[in-house]
């Protein structure tokens, strides 16, 4: 009888290609998707036990093409190109880097709304170009303000820590109920978009999300609204975005991630009030260094048959 293959790993992102020297399995072979050239081997087929994902899109064909794989390990938060159904149906775990940088995304999503709110950009470029405060007007106050968070995540829980203690009025929606959550959560999603001068989008970045900040959504935010986007473009309808800032529709956006990434400069040169920046509000040395880590602690569990750390499970 022939015995099995010692198991796999196949590193299916290309981002993490040039981190193949730090992996150090242990002895476990290494396969990357540049060996899916051809196809999916026999030897892979065989061996396969653990694919390590970015995030991208997974092809039902390539799991399917793997019988023995038990985990898709996710180096990023985000698994939206993951059809999770799926690997259920196969037996097959997620787990992802959720957890690690929470508290830098909630940090960049304030300090988005705050450059936003307080012009920052704008007065920057007075001091650098010699006008000074020459012709502008005050600005509103933040403190009283009312803040939504959409989604109360580990995410949506650090910001609105973060922007209580800014002294703002905080409320959140999500599809499910928090009996636990410190912040009292608003009758719908349209409704606390009435009801906030600022709304911050921490949502999960999965498809049954996609679209939630709908044209309905950002016109109940209003022409004195502002929003703030933190976890994926693909959860605001950005045409309607686009439409509802050139109108003078909704008062403001200040966006770290886009539909399309990178996203075309085109679309945003000359609309008013916006603050951009390109998919960074997770992007730290500390953050970058204890992904990795805890995306090879998942993986060495698996192969050591002991629970993993930070598996995706079904919401309550």
């Amino acid at each position: 009888m022939t015995s099995p293959a010692a198991p796999a790993i196949l590193i299916h992102s290309r981002f993490l290609h040039g981190r193949l020297p730090d992996w150090d399995p242990g002895g476990v072979r290494l396969f990357t998707s540049d060996d899916l050239a051809g196809g999916v081997s026999a030897e892979m087929a065989e061996s396969v036990e653990v694919l390590v994902s970015g995030g991208e899109p997974l092809s039902a064909a390539l799991v399917e093409a793997l019988p023995r794989l038990r985990l898709v390990a996710c180096f990023s938060t985000g698994y939206a190109g993951i059809d999770l159904a799926h690997l259920r149906g196969r037996g097959v775990a997620l787990t992802t880097a959720g957890g690690v940088n929470a508290h830098d995304v909630a940090d960049h999503a304030v300090a988005l709304l705050l450059g936003l709110w307080h012009g920052v950009p704008t007065a920057d470029r007075r001091v650098r170009e010699g006008i000074w405060r020459d012709g502008l007007a005050p600005r509103p106050s933040l403190r009283g303000r009312r803040a939504g968070i959409v989604g109360l995540g580990r995410i949506g829980e650090a910001t609105a820590t973060r922007l209580a203690a800014l002294e703002m009025n905080v409320r959140w929606w999500g599809p499910r109920g928090k009996p636990e959550a410190r912040f009292e959560r608003a009758a719908s999603l349209v409704t606390l978009a009435q009801e906030s001068d600022v709304l911050v989008v921490t949502s999960r970045a999965v498809d049954e999300n996609r679209g939630v900040i709908s044209a309905e959504v950002l016109a109940a935010l209003g022409p004195k609204g502002v929003i703030v986007n933190v976890s994926r473009g693909f959860l605001i309808d950005e045409a309607a975005l686009v439409d509802a800032l050139r109108e003078g529709r909704l008062g403001g956006a200040a966006l770290d991630v886009f539909v399309d990434e990178p996203t075309d400069p085109a679309v945003w040169r000359d609309l008013p009030n916006v603050l951009l920046s390109p998919h960074i509000a997770g992007f730290t040395q500390e953050a970058g260094v204890q992904m990795f880590g805890q995306l090879r602690e998942n993986i060495r569990r698996q192969l050591a048959g002991e629970a993993l750390l930070s598996p995706v499970l079904d919401p309550a």
